[in-house]
């Protein structure tokens, strides 16, 4: 027995008998491609995210020699961020938590770093150098643990005393660190780092881990985020790497960090792990976003707030259709 239609059912089964006209597709394409790249251009002028130069070690050790020496000595007396951090890279300190939750200490050391190696000692030893630095890296080979350590930490502590400035320091106890410190940097105002460090990763390199690691290190990366209003406090965005647009989507993510208890990172223990937090949050969030058409009372929003049936009111009142109550 065939099912009988309702209003709506035959009016879409009806020839159409309204106004015809012609309509060129690719006219139309040209112009709304025209268009939209006319408010693109135009848009990036007002409102694009700045396309800044890529920072680099030359950079850093050109515009701020002392504290890039005075990094590369802490890199040595391992008293640096990246050398305290823990996991992933060294077992120094547990990462961040959520409550009980010790994610990054469970997951281990999965990207081993080791800051005195692999941003000062073997860089150097990548290229040839001058007597004075190869004779500081024999010498700094040969010492034990204990005694790289005093050596480091002698000038590292001597640096601090004299706020940063490597000139005023005084003779003292350092070893070979103030020859490395010194080779190091003129290797970076060279260029030769950046490339030495590049090679550490393979020939095609995608991993920027340690480099950035070392950029953190020092004030160099610091200062260049707040020149560019890019500080935490400055809900600051900017371009990834290369060419592409800036990360609009991160805005949800920093409205976070500028709300108690995530600002008190120094007073608060969920403001000093913010980071795991805001990601377990944003999971949720993400998760429920997928899963709207699944959650009760949600999926029901269209059905209990129609706001369809008001657009589509004029077309139904003249084509006389009745529209469903369900």
């Amino acid at each position: 027995m065939r099912k009988k239609l309702n209003s709506k059912e035959v009016f879409d089964t009806k020839p159409w008998s309204g106004k015809l006209r012609e309509y060129d597709i690719i006219k139309e394409g040209v112009i709304a491609v025209v268009v939209v790249s006319l408010l693109v251009v135009s848009l990036s002028f007002l409102f694009g995210s700045p396309d800044e130069k890529t920072l680099t070690f030359r950079g850093w050790a050109q515009s701020n020699s002392d504290n890039f020496y005075a990094t590369t000595v802490q890199e040595l007396a391992g008293t640096s961020t990246s050398t305290t951090y823990g996991r992933p890279y060294n077992s120094n300190g547990d990462g961040l938590n959520v409550g009980p939750l010790f994610l990054q200490k469970w997951a281990g050391v999965t990207h081993r770093v080791t800051p005195a190696k692999d941003f000062v000692i073997k860089p150097l030893t990548l290229e040839v150098q001058p007597v004075e630095v190869a004779a500081a890296l024999a010498t700094w080979k040969s010492a034990t643990s204990a005694q790289k350590t005093k050596w480091a930490s002698n000038l590292d502590n001597a640096i601090t005393k004299k706020d940063g400035k490597v000139m005023a320091v005084p003779a003292g106890d350092f070893g070979p660190v103030p020859a490395l410190a010194k080779g190091l940097t003129e290797m970076a105002k060279s260029g030769a780092l950046d490339a030495a460090l590049l090679s550490q990763g393979g020939f095609f390199q995608t991993d920027s881990t340690k480099q950035i690691l070392f950029f953190g290190d020092g004030a160099y990366l610091d200062d260049a985020g707040t020149a560019a209003n890019l500080q935490g406090g400055t809900w600051g965005m900017m371009n990834e790497t290369g060419r592409y647009p800036g990360q609009a989507w991160l805005w949800l993510y920093s409205f976070w960090y500028q709300i108690p208890p995530f600002n008190n990172s120094d007073s608060h223990p969920i403001g000093a792990n913010a980071d795991a937090y805001i990601m377990f949050i944003m999971g949720a969030l993400s998760l429920g976003l997928v899963l709207m058409p699944l959650i009760p009372g949600i999926r029901a929003i269209p059905v209990r707030i129609p706001i369809h049936r008001a657009i589509w009111r004029n077309y139904y009142a003249n084509e006389g259709i009745k529209p469903r109550k369900d």
